[in-house]
This record gives structure tokens, sequence and C-alpha cells, in this order.
């Protein structure tokens, strides 16, 4: 399995491109902004971009998914609960002083369970709310992409508009933690961690 991480736009949200190395099929998880660079990549490495995966609806996260659909013309994946946020970005960026292009609509919505193959990987979505509605995460094979439900001795802000601190917490112990603690955790912004540490150490989750 290939993983490159890019950290993209004014809020340095992490992207990941995730590609099967028989097949040379991909997926873009979180195109925020910077999509040149995220083309650029996958250019790099020969891979062909099946979908474009959103782990929630924030701008940060999905603002690059108009240009990366025009470029590539892969199919954009987000939970239904999120789903219309695509076409708001404009004015949640404006409320940063940022520019941002809405997106398209989603061409599939996804649920907690359901899984996306491309070449020989499959991600299972696991549905974790409490960021934004319709967080969801990637899991497959030891590594999981979580958004911004985790980060490295932290969590999601819960203070957006259907944030709830209460359910992000039980997202991640009720569907996080089982996974076991030598999963790689790969979040949307700094460094990437491990189940079993944000288990012991993040002082969040020590309750």
């Amino acid at each position: 399995m290939i993983i490159k991480e890019l950290a993209v736009g004014p809020i340095m949200a992490n992207c990941f491109i995730v590609g099967c190395e028989r097949t040379k099929s991909a997926v873009v998880i979180d195109p925020g902004d910077e999509t040149h660079k995220i083309l650029m990549t996958l250019a790099q490495s020969k891979l062909t971009v099946k979908y474009i995966l959103n782990t929630h609806g924030h701008f940060d996260h999905v603002g690059g998914n108009q240009k990366m659909k025009d470029a590539t013309g892969a199919d954009i994946l987000i939970h239904a609960a999120d789903a219309p946020m695509l076409g708001m970005l404009a004015s949640f960026g404006a409320s940063f002083g940022l520019a941002v292009d809405n997106s398209p609509p989603a061409d599939r919505t996804i649920d907690d369970g359901d899984q996306i193959t491309f070449g020989d990987i499959t991600l299972k979505v696991i549905h974790t709310p409490g960021h934004s509605p319709g967080g969801v995460c990637f899991y497959t094979d030891g590594v999981a992409f979580v958004g911004d439900s985790l980060f490295a001795g932290s969590i999601g802000r819960t203070d957006f508009p259907g944030g709830d601190y209460n359910t992000l917490i039980a997202s991640i112990k009720n569907k996080l933690f089982p996974l076991g603690d030598e999963v790689r955790v790969y979040t949307g912004h700094g460094p990437d961690t491990t189940i079993g540490m944000e288990k012991r150490y993040n002082p969040f989750l020590q309750s």
C-alpha cells in the first residue's frame, strides 16, 4: 500500500493519497487545497484516482474537491449528514477570511460499515460523529485515516455547528479504540499517532 501525506492550505490540513501498488489505483482523502501539489504527487507515483473521499464537510478538508474532480473525474464520497456542507464552502471560508470554492455535490454518500475498494485495497467506513454530524474515518490493514475526530494528544473541535463533545468522545472510545493499540492513526492536522498512544496519554480520553 502506498501512502502519501501532504499538508495543504492555510490551515495546514492533511491530505492523504492511498494507492494500490499492483494496480496503481488510488483514492485522495480530504483534498482541502493546493490541488496542484496533490496532482503532482499522483503523477510522480503514477497513480490513477478512483475516488475522492471526504472525512467530513469542513472547507479546509474539501475545498479542493472541485478542482480534483475536474482533473480526475473521480467520484466524491461523503457521509449524508455532511453532504449539504459541500454547497456552502464559500460562505464558511469567508467567515475565516478565506476564498474557497464550493464543491460539486457528492456522487455517492457513505455510512458506517460501507466498504470502498480500489485495486487490492478495501477501506472500511467508520462513522465517528462529534466534530461534525457526518464525520467518518477510513480503516484498512492497521491504519486509520481519522480526519478531525482524533489528533495526537487532542481531539477535534466541537464548537462548530453540529459538533458535540460527548458524542465525539463516545465515537473515539467505541469506534476507534477497538481497532487495536498498534493501529497507526493518520490525523486531519498535525503528526501521526497510534491508538495505543492516545488511549494512554491523550488527556481528553482518560476518564
